[in-house]
């Protein structure tokens, strides 16, 4: 402690003196301190100032132990060897931590003592006796430090809301916006189209007979509807008591995502089997001049033969199916004559995926032994109010009852263009 103490009245001096020189200089120049200077004076200060500091600390350590020595030879600051047991376990001391008592301890001194530079050979032997402990502390019991573990509550997810299905036919089709409340668009019902090569024309008269012998031009045909589509309102709403809104921030978001799933179902519903009626969209079920396909053979070739339809007939290229779960596991379980499956089976992928070369869309918008099979570019859904939720407690009696209506509303219309792009699919032997 001594080698410190003077070190520290050294560097003490060497500052004070610094910084003294300094000023002597700027003094005897009649000057102000340089840039520089200040820099240097506020440098040797600090640095004077830390050498006191520690020539206090160092002080108050050395009374102390002079105190502490005066009270017996059994109290000193001396470092002791660390205690055994009988069985020649190590005792942590009480102030040292495990792992101080187990790099203080000889066997480890030793160890390390016997690798040059800390460096163990491959065939290196590490031998040492064990640091003891009188208790484990486990995180497996609530009387060990297992009571310091508390449940991480997680409360309702939103993606844990149950009941809820995948919804994927608004993202084939294509998706307009509107500012009117009726949509009128033209639907192709059918064409003719009679185009051919035609001879040159020899006489300038009328032929009379219009053929193309005598250079008569054939006629083609296109077969047109204008449809007008309402925008429609879809809706619904929950009560809640305000207590519940405000103490448990999670109930509103549950409840938000609730609603707005709920349109979102339900308009995927109606894109399909609305009827147009009241205030039902038209779905696609419901169109006239959508394709049909029967059932030929299995499922499979009637898949297949529907998707020929929509090139042949509908002159379109078709860019999905859409099959109930049902009729889907149908597919995926189907065998051949030695029981093996043909989509991998338990271990497979199965046909979720594509089906003859296109996605497939499995929704319960479709009943089951029903498909369909289509360029869902055809069909259009214009969103005139995307879904928007509203909280009041005007409703009703709600006001004087602390409660509140969660209202959730859309506004979309849905019409589809070229009907024989699309063929109906009938799944049942």
């Amino acid at each position: 402690m001594p080698v410190k103490t003077t070190e520290l009245t050294e560097q003490l001096k060497h500052h004070l003196e610094a910084a003294r020189a300094i000023a002597k200089a700027a003094e005897d120049g009649d000057r102000d301190f340089t840039d520089d200077e200040r820099a240097q004076v506020s440098e040797h200060m600090a640095k004077a100032k830390e050498a006191r500091d520690g020539l206090e600390r160092a002080k108050a350590d050395s009374d102390m132990r002079s105190a502490l020595k005066e009270l017996g030879d059994g109290i000193s600051f001396e470092e002791k060897a660390e205690r055994r047991t009988p069985s020649g376990l190590i005792v942590p001391d009480a102030k040292a931590s495990l792992g101080d008592t187990f790099v203080k301890s000889g066997e480890y001194q030793t160890l390390m003592a016997s690798a040059p530079n800390g460096v163990f050979g491959k065939d290196h032997r590490v031998q040492s006796r064990p640091v003891g402990y009188k208790a484990l502390v486990t995180g497996g019991s609530d009387t060990s430090g297992g009571a310091f573990v508390t449940n991480d509550m997680m409360g309702l997810q939103v993606n844990q809301l149950v009941f809820q299905r995948p919804l994927k036919l608004r993202d084939v089709v294509t998706n307009l916006t509107t500012a009117s409340d009726t949509i009128e668009y033209v639907r192709q019902t059918s064409q003719t189209n009679n185009a051919a090569p035609v001879a040159e024309s020899t006489a300038t008269a009328d032929p009379g007979t219009m053929n193309a012998a005598n250079g008569v031009k054939p006629e083609s045909a296109l077969a047109w509807a204008k449809v007008t589509t309402p925008v429609r309102t879809i809706a619904h709403w929950i009560p809640l008591t305000k207590r519940a809104l405000s103490d448990a921030a999670q109930v509103r978001t549950v409840i938000d995502a609730f609603l707005r799933y709920g349109l979102e179902e339900e308009l995927e519903d109606q894109m399909i089997s609305g009827d147009g009626t009241g205030e039902n969209l038209e779905g696609l079920s419901n169109v006239s001049g959508v394709q049909a396909q029967a059932w030929d053979t299995n499922i499979l070739t009637t898949l297949r033969k529907a998707r020929t339809k929509v090139r042949l007939v509908g002159r379109a290229v078709p860019n999905a199916y859409l099959i109930n779960p049902a009729d889907l596991e149908a597919i995926d379980l189907l065998q051949d004559n030695e029981a093996r499956y043909y989509f991998g089976g338990p271990s497979g992928v199965g046909t979720a995926g594509t089906l003859w070369g296109l996605p497939v869309i499995e929704t319960e918008a479709v009943p089951a032994g029903t498909g369909y099979v289509g360029d869902f570019r055809k069909a259009v859904l214009w969103d005139r109010e995307q879904a928007s939720i509203t909280i009041s407690d005007s409703h009703a009696n709600f006001f004087i009852r602390n409660m509140v209506a969660i209202l959730a509303e859309m506004r979309a219309a849905f019409g589809v263009i070229q009907p024989n792009a699309f063929v109906e699919v009938d799944l049942t032997a």
